[in-house]
């Protein structure tokens, strides 16, 4: 996989100053993080106290603020082409960002900026407003070129080949995080560098959608939820199946699965450019209330992924942006039976541009029928 060039983020960055012209901003404040590391291809060796930021104004050239002691990282980091201003310690850091900016301009703030900068910010400059990238720019790193795209999908087909393998392996009579740990192993195996989550839900278990895996020893006659994903090459992965352990599946489980898996095909089908986000979740869960299970399906269709596993755009009742082509993120209904089990199948997708001979493909393509395990 190729690393991305210098160009790739200045392209980036002048996308990401026109849209927040066209929000009547005065531009965006980066922090160390998911964000910074998409503008600027920097990750700092650690995230504390001392403020970086990635100052991007709308109409002017971008400036990275840095500590005077991770100056030189930085600069080897980003090569040339970004002005780098140093603060030392005993400096008013957040004067110097103020010197920056329009004193009543109004900035768009990472998510993660820490309320301890952006207080400090606001003291410094008590005439200009600040509001978080999701609610002011939710759909800055929401359309994803075709670099990122192949990451997407790399991350997708290892995590396709982890649960594979992972069928192979003895569930019953072993703990729910002997499972995880299995799959943490088969997502490194198989190329990802970080796993964010391993979830496996068994039996009871499966009707809590983030039931992190416990000392619950796994029987035969469990439906067992598995979520999990990473990231690899810098991009994320994030699937769901569910399982069962032994060849006793009841009328009502292969029922709850096979609705499970007809919503999360009208979910899919649903994906186009020009359809809103809360159209693919209506699809999806049109067909679970048809069933009887509406109440049941407790969370929302689906969310972005990109350098993160989670971020906009999410795909939920009265979010009527329009999809575009080159968004990412997932379809996941569920259905969750209190005390007894729960059923998720989740898929990562991209939205191909009108005219495409597909309007939509699945970055995830393992068996979504109900599989037995031992």
């Amino acid at each position: 996989m190729r690393p991305f060039a210098p160009q790739d983020f200045v392209v980036r960055r002048r996308r990401a100053a026109a849209q927040a012209r066209a929000a009547g901003l005065a531009g965006i404040l980066v922090a160390p993080g998911p964000d910074l590391a998409y503008f600027t291809g920097y990750v700092p060796t650690a995230i504390l106290e001392r403020l970086t930021m990635l100052v991007l104004p709308a109409d002017a050239d971008p400036v990275v603020v840095v500590p005077l002691l991770e100056r030189g990282d930085l600069e080897a980091s980003l090569g040339s082409g970004l002005e780098v201003v140093a603060w030392k310690d005993g400096d008013d850091e957040y004067a110097t960002v103020a010197r920056m900016l329009q004193p009543d301009g109004r900035y768009a703030v990472s998510d993660g900026l820490w309320a301890l900068h952006v207080l400090g910010l606001q003291r410094a400059l008590p005439g200009a407003g600040f509001a978080a990238f999701t609610d002011v720019l939710p759909m800055l790193r929401a359309v994803k070129d075709a670099e990122e795209l192949s990451r997407l999908s790399a991350a997708g087909m290892a995590a396709d080949a982890a649960f594979i393998d992972v069928l192979s392996t003895r569930f019953s009579g072993r703990r729910e995080r002997d499972v995880a740990d299995d799959l943490a192993q088969l997502l490194r195996s198989h190329g990802h560098q970080h796993v964010d989550f391993t979830l496996v839900c068994a039996g009871e278990n499966g009707a809590n959608p983030h039931h992190d895996a416990g000392d619950r020893v796994i029987e035969v006659g469990d439906m067992v939820v598995l979520d999990f994903g990473g990231l690899m090459h810098g991009y994320g992965s994030d699937t769901s199946r569910t399982v069962h352990v032994g060849e006793d599946v009841t009328a009502e489980e292969r029922e709850v699965h096979d609705v499970v898996r007809a919503a999360q095909q009208a979910g899919f089908e649903a994906v186009r450019p020009g359809a809103t986000c809360q159209d693919v979740d209506r699809a999806a869960r049109a067909v679970i209330t048809d069933a009887g299970y509406g109440e049941r399906f407790i969370h929302r269709t689906g969310h972005g992924i990109g350098t993160t596993t989670h971020e906009p755009p999410y795909i939920v009742e009265g979010e009527e942006r329009p999809i575009e082509a080159g968004m990412c993120f997932s379809v996941e209904p569920g259905i969750y039976l209190p005390g007894r089990f729960g059923v998720r199948i989740e898929d990562i997708v991209v939205a191909f541009p009108p005219g495409h001979p597909q309007r939509a493909l699945r970055l995830n393509d393992s068996p979504r029928e109900l599989l037995v395990v031992a």
